[in-house]
């Protein structure tokens, strides 16, 4: 079966309905969690349990938290600004390999470039495989060793007579597909500052504590700036650990670094090889 006849084919109106139930899949999420700590906080109130009062060292609590915070989106952005960079370079990588032995294969043809591109497709297979629920999004190891396999059909197609120059070029797009990889292997599998990150969910629980136990009048405004304060916080805290794994292949989100570079030259070498680039 080759790669186009896997893909799905879903209406217009589905696809609108998920991409809206994914865009909102995360705010129904905190929105539910707030709703369940506005039941506490109400019942904590109809106890008679609040025992705080309001002091200008709370809302200071409040600065400092979103502060810290802030520091911890920027930080953990960067690394997502340069995920989404990634895909691009790969594809550019696969694609100047492919066509230069396209280019060879159409001047010498004791050469098969069937072999080369079953590689690089089972490169781009195996990278998005690698970034699924199954293995925690984070198994680079398969593509890795895809990649590995190129070296010696480089080596044959350098006794074969293609130009040094050429495979001085091939074997540098090798090396920016690795160094791709490695970027995303290791984005994937490492965590930003694990000190801080425990700072700011003691910070985030302390504070949803305090306001559990903040005397209020029970009046309305007192609920809604409650709720507002919560959402911020936790969605924030749910947005962090979102973003430390920028490839999130198969999950309930719209905000994972899409691949579809990858798939369409899956499609690309399923077109030039059909009877290859097979599953």
């Amino acid at each position: 079966m080759t790669a186009p006849s896997r893909m799905l084919e879903v209406q217009p109106e589905s696809l609108d309905t998920l991409s809206l139930r994914r865009r909102m899949s995360l705010c129904i999420s905190v929105i539910a969690i707030v709703a369940m700590l506005s039941i506490v906080k109400a019942g904590i109130h109809w106890l008679g349990w609040e025992f705080l009062t309001l002091n200008p060292l709370f809302t200071s609590a409040i600065g400092g938290a979103i502060f810290i915070i802030g520091f911890l989106l920027s930080s953990i952005l960067s690394d997502y600004k340069e995920s989404e960079r990634l895909p691009s370079e790969i594809r550019v990588a696969l694609e100047a390999i492919h066509d230069d032995i396209t280019c060879f294969a159409a001047t010498r043809k004791e050469f098969d470039p069937r072999e080369t591109r079953l590689v690089l497709a089972n490169i781009g297979r195996t990278l998005r495989r690698g970034l699924g629920n199954e293995v925690d999004h984070g198994d680079m190891r398969p593509a890795l060793r895809h990649i590995d396999a190129l070296s010696p059909l480089f080596g044959t197609l350098e006794q074969q007579g293609m130009p040094a120059n050429f495979v001085v070029r091939l074997r540098a797009a090798q090396d920016a597909l690795r160094r791709s990889v490695f970027r995303i292997y290791h984005i994937q599998k490492t965590q930003f500052v694990p000190s801080i990150h425990i700072l700011v969910y003691s910070l985030v629980a302390s504070i949803i504590f305090l306001m559990l136990f903040l005397k209020t009048e029970g009046s309305p405004e007192s609920a809604l700036m409650f709720g507002f304060v919560s959402y911020m916080f936790i969605y924030a805290l749910h947005l962090i650990q979102m973003l430390e794994k920028p490839f999130r292949k198969g999950s309930d989100t719209l905000d994972d670094v899409s691949l579809f570079l990858l798939r369409e030259f899956d499609e690309k070498l399923a077109r030039a090889n059909p009877v290859d680039a097979t599953s």
